[in-house]
């Protein structure tokens, strides 16, 4: 698996990647850009990460300059034009998988290893599956842990592929215990030590 995020124009070149390579990606929906997207590759960003790979287009290029920018130690990718050429149309979406690994292998990529720091175990403890309002707390510390919203098993992938360390995941449980006790009215009851 490829450590960096992929950021990529489209959900098409999104397909293309994965059919290449086993790797995460973003797509930025063209020049849209919109705020939850930036904010999704600043996470990935900050977290592992990211290797822009846009169309070898004028197109491409703007977005791929824009990225570069706001993320200055990015790392990129370039699959020639020829090589993302098909069907009268240009983009990452018509390479070739082995046009995307041979550009991939350029940025000096590493295969990276997941961490294992947390379990299933973990998950179930901190209430994050099994329990009625387990949708609402994996929202909340996805949330406080900047690596959003997933369902049980995808948060469980994301804690152990984000970088998340034991201490900012206990840190963001707590913090939401807390805030659901100051809400309820309910103090925690004081067992000593």
């Amino acid at each position: 698996m490829i450590k960096e995020v992929i950021v990529v124009e489209g959900k098409q070149d999104i397909a293309a990647v994965k059919r290449a390579v086993d790797a995460e990606c973003i797509a930025t929906d063209g020049f849209n850009l919109l705020p939850r997207t930036i904010s999704r590759i600043d996470d990935a960003y900050k977290r592992r990460g990211i290797i822009i790979l846009t169309d070898p287009d004028s197109a491409g290029e703007r977005i791929r300059k824009y990225l570069a920018q706001r993320f200055a130690k990015a790392k990129h990718a370039f699959v020639p034009r020829e090589q993302a050429y098909a069907n009268d149309d240009i983009g990452i979406e018509q390479a070739s998988p082995e046009a995307i690994r041979d550009a991939l292998s350029k940025v000096r990529l590493h295969e990276w290893q997941p961490s294992s720091e947390f379990s299933w175990q973990d998950i179930i403890i901190s209430r994050l599956t099994g329990v009625p309002d387990a949708t609402i707390r994996r929202a909340a510390v996805g949330e406080i842990l900047g690596i959003g919203y997933a369902n049980a098993k995808g948060f469980f992938y994301r804690l152990n592929h984000y970088g998340v360390t034991r201490a900012e995941f206990a840190g963001a449980v707590d913090k939401l215990d807390d805030a659901a006790n100051l809400s309820s009215g309910v103090e925690e009851p004081n067992y000593g030590d």
